[in-house]
């Protein structure tokens, strides 16, 4: 399975789907037709404005999906699971038929390259926000997922690829994937720069047992590998830990992987940090649409806010339900030294102002909302 969440109440998960959905005004669209394939080369017409989106319902996807919908997108929801489908049908916000407004479901496995292919068919665009995690929750990740999650971007391109509707591509990363290097400079006294021209080393992760990280990183390659001269647009998105309401019961269990990848090092290296996600959700939409007149493309990282105190985060690891411990010291020993190294989003920035005045210009602070 592509997406594996933690088994909490079904009740509760889906009172809360249907609550966001309300609140995101998913029934605003009426009169939803399927989209019809259309040749490349030709964007026109509603098929311009379809898109695919797998894991939809996970707490990335959804923010998607509602952010997708507020620009006049129809999205078709790539559904992996018959447990999903029936959330959405508990719901009561989609008919039998999956059906509802803009939005309409299709089930397809992301390591079925044919059902992918169906899936896709008739969009113009995919949004990749599927990803493997823990069910249970405690362990976060293992080697084993980071394997599945690589073969399963090299799938979703390749039927990207193979989909004649097809054109663009916004694949979800990680900031994982940025930060975990051999050659850390430990006797430079100035901050080194993470941008989207950092890639984590495998190896490193590896033999640290980083698999969240390993997963991510080695995820995003195999993406950029399959979509390598290929008619393709592909842009990736590398948030940081993702945070909003509701996020320590949507997404906890991702979220506890991204603890587990290292947290106490990036947070005395100054790399720790979150990510609002409709700040992520919003970026994903602006890359689509920049790519659009070519100027968007390459990788981009996302964050709102640096945890800087070992307060914040030992706070953020209660929240999550972590077993705690001594808040770590910052590395560099002191609050008036700089960290040794230092996360850049100008780029995403960048893409973001030139688009259009973006709602989510305002700092975020770290929110742990319920």
């Amino acid at each position: 399975m592509g997406v594996l969440r933690s088994t909490q109440s079904l009740e509760a998960e889906v009172d809360e789907l249907r609550a966001a959905l309300l609140a995101g005004g998913w029934r605003r669209s009426a009169g939803h037709a399927d989209a019809k394939r259309a040749p490349r080369g030709d964007a026109g017409g509603a098929a311009a404005r379809a898109v695919c989106v797998t894991g939809g319902i996970s707490f990335v996807g959804f923010a998607v999906v509602d952010r997708l919908l507020r620009h006049g997108y129809t999205v078709r929801l790539a559904l992996e699971t018959q447990e999903d489908m029936d959330k959405l049908r508990e719901m009561e916000m989609f008919g039998e038929d999956g059906r509802d407004g803009g939005v309409s479901t299709v089930m397809a496995n992301v390591m079925d390259p044919d059902g992918l292919r169906r899936a896709f068919d008739g969009c113009a665009g995919v949004f990749h926000t599927s990803a493997f995690v823990d069910p249970g929750g405690m362990s976060g990740y293992t080697k084993h997922m980071a394997a599945l999650e690589a073969q399963a971007a090299e799938r979703v391109i390749e039927a990207c690829v193979r989909t004649e509707s097809v054109r663009k591509c916004v694949f979800t990363s990680s900031l994982l994937a940025c930060v975990w290097r051999q050659d850390y400079p430990h006797d430079r006294r100035c901050p080194t720069t993470i941008d989207e021209s950092c890639w984590s080393d495998e190896s490193f992760c590896r033999d640290n047992k980083l698999w969240f990280a390993l997963g991510k990183t080695a995820a995003e390659k195999a993406a950029w590998r399959a979509a390598r001269g290929r008619d393709l647009k592909l842009v990736t998105i590398c948030p940081a830990l993702v945070t909003g309401p509701g996020f320590r019961r949507r997404n906890s269990t991702a979220s506890i992987a991204y603890l587990k990848a290292g947290a106490r090092a990036m947070l005395a290296d100054g790399l720790l940090a979150t990510a609002n996600v409709e700040t992520v959700a919003e970026a994903h939409v602006h890359a689509y649409e920049a790519m659009g007149d070519n100027t968007a493309g390459g990788r981009y990282i996302c964050y709102d806010h640096v945890v800087k105190r070992p307060e914040e985060f030992a706070e953020l690891e209660r929240q999550l339900g972590l077993p705690g411990g001594a808040a770590p010291a910052p590395a560099h020993g002191s609050d008036d030294r700089p960290a040794r190294f230092e996360l850049c989003k100008r780029k995403l920035s960048r893409l973001m102002s030139s688009r259009r005045r973006c709602a989510y210009d305002t700092y975020y602070s770290v929110a742990f909302e319920v």
